[in-house]
């Protein structure tokens, strides 16, 4: 077989990676070699090079051999403290000036924000990136849209630059780039607007061996929202926020349109606690609801998943009825720049790495002839770290209340509940609201829907506040009508 000019470079790459393979006992990922063209010997090394095998070593006698990860002690979890939306006159004052710490630092540039855009919209019935998905009511905005128009709105208001990093993955990648560029950055300076690639990791089978996707392929899958730290700080992403004077990364998943992205009253909050890393927590609607719940362990806070809360803890309630557990995580972080510096640097293994969880899941793989396989029950493990679990790694943790109607409408599914359906009637029940705040009477059904399709671009107002002082200004008054869109 004759190989081409790349191949001959990598040659020596080449028998580097199966000679380490074969020290680690992985030497099965090269089982095929021989039969593999030019192009299927580099497809394989590239992702055999992408492999920590010390790293796959370790997770492996921890989630498979003979330790086992620490576990959390359930029976002395506490809730965790949340400072509540405000309810009387001096709680609106710490909250006005929690806001006026933030526009100061949005003024300064000193805030960036960061979505988690890995995903595909392959539960939505949806080929393409998630973020591509239109999900507005009237217009179809993208997501995309919709948090660039948020992200410009602010630079606006505050005169400030405020960079947007995006995670990617290696299967949305370039169509995401892509995206961005045939929508011209959706007004933003393209040098404002940075993509990289999430981490991977590989699947092995129960007995730790890494699995074959196919001949020529390493069953590779994302390594979980909270590789973002790791990615973050090995794609240059926190060198250039150091460079440009960024303190706070504002955190949110693509998913979720009515994040407020830029939200300058959290910011403030977190910045006058000095804290590492904040969140922002809604009461859980019902005891089982899909959402983790922030608790304190051993004095330290921590995001507890609901699919490892006992039904006993979650339907807990005190002597109010409420429930104890009360508090629901819907991904909406602030993270100190220098905290995902230490968080992310480093080789995965140090005093303040993230935990890996292990999820047994059914993996495609080849037969031992090489031919494929769909297996019909879990046959390997993958490898994924969770964002929330760096909570007890960060110095001044805060959470602070959000409304559910104001903040968390995520498009998950094609049907039912958090679908585009629900998610656009939510969204058309907060502009209908605000319009309700600025004096106008809006006809809406029992739900609280508008009887006419209403859009309000961010450009137009991104809350409550904004769109008052924006309503008051026109003149004319535009008319309710079917297809109002404000902007």
């Amino acid at each position: 077989m004759t190989s081409s000019p790349r191949f001959q470079d990598l040659s020596k790459e080449a028998a580097r990676l199966r000679q380490a393979f074969e020290t680690a006992g992985q030497g099965q990922v090269f089982r095929f070699w021989d039969q593999l063209s030019d192009a299927g010997k580099e497809s394989l090394l590239e992702g055999a090079a992408e492999v920590d095998l010390v790293e796959v070593a370790d997770l492996v006698q921890v989630h498979l051999g003979g330790e086992q990860p620490e576990t959390v002690d359930f029976s002395r979890l506490q809730p965790a403290p949340y400072r509540a939306l405000p309810g009387h006159a001096r709680e609106e004052e710490q909250w006005e000036a929690a806001r006026r710490r933030g526009e100061e630092a949005l003024r300064q540039g000193k805030v960036a924000a960061f979505t988690v855009a890995g995903g595909q919209g392959t539960r939505l019935g949806y080929e393409g990136p998630k973020g591509t998905f239109g999900v507005t009511p009237v217009q179809q905005k993208s997501l995309f849209q919709v948090f660039a128009e948020k992200i410009l709105a602010a630079r606006r208001r505050y005169r400030a630059s405020i960079p947007w990093f995006i995670l990617t993955s290696h299967a949305n990648h370039e169509q995401t780039e892509g995206f961005f560029r045939d929508h011209q950055f959706f007004g933003l300076p393209e040098e404002d607007v940075m993509f990289f690639r999430q981490g991977r990791m590989p699947a092995v089978d129960f007995d730790g061996k890494i699995i074959l996707q196919s001949k020529d392929q390493i069953a590779m899958s994302p390594d979980g929202h909270g590789g973002s730290l790791r990615a973050l700080c090995r794609s240059g992403a926190v060198a250039r926020m150091e460079a440009r004077g960024i303190e706070v990364i504002s955190y949110g998943q693509v998913d979720n349109p009515l994040v407020q992205l830029i939200d300058p009253t959290f910011i403030g909050f977190h910045l006058g606690q000095e804290s590492e890393m904040s969140s922002k927590m809604l009461p859980k609607a019902y005891p089982g609801e899909k959402v983790g719940v922030f608790v304190l362990s051993e004095g330290n806070m921590m995001v507890v998943e609901y699919s490892d809360l006992s039904d006993e803890l979650a339907e807990r309630r005190d002597a109010s009825g409420e429930l104890v557990f009360l508090s629901g995580s819907i991904a909406i972080h602030l993270l100190a720049t220098s905290f995902v510096k230490r968080m992310g640097v480093g080789d995965g293994r140090g005093a303040t790495a993230l935990p890996f969880h292990r999820a047994d899941k059914k993996v495609p793989t080849v037969d031992a002839a090489g031919e494929p396989v769909k297996p019909a029950e879990a046959n390997g493990v993958k490898f994924e770290m969770f964002v929330f679990d760096a909570f007890p790694f960060a110095a001044n943790p805060v959470v602070i209340e959000t409304r559910r109607e104001d903040e968390f409408s995520p498009v998950k599914n094609a049907e039912g509940l958090d679908s585009p359906v629900t998610c656009r009637h939510d969204q058309q029940k907060q502009w209908a609201r605000w319009l309700e705040a600025a004096g106008v009477e809006v006809e809406t059904d029992a739900a609280g829907v508008p009887a006419f399709a209403l859009e309000v671009s961010p450009l137009f107002a991104c809350d409550e506040r904004s769109f008052v002082q924006a309503w008051s200004s026109l003149e004319p008054k535009p008319e309710l009508r079917d297809g109002l869109v404000l902007e």
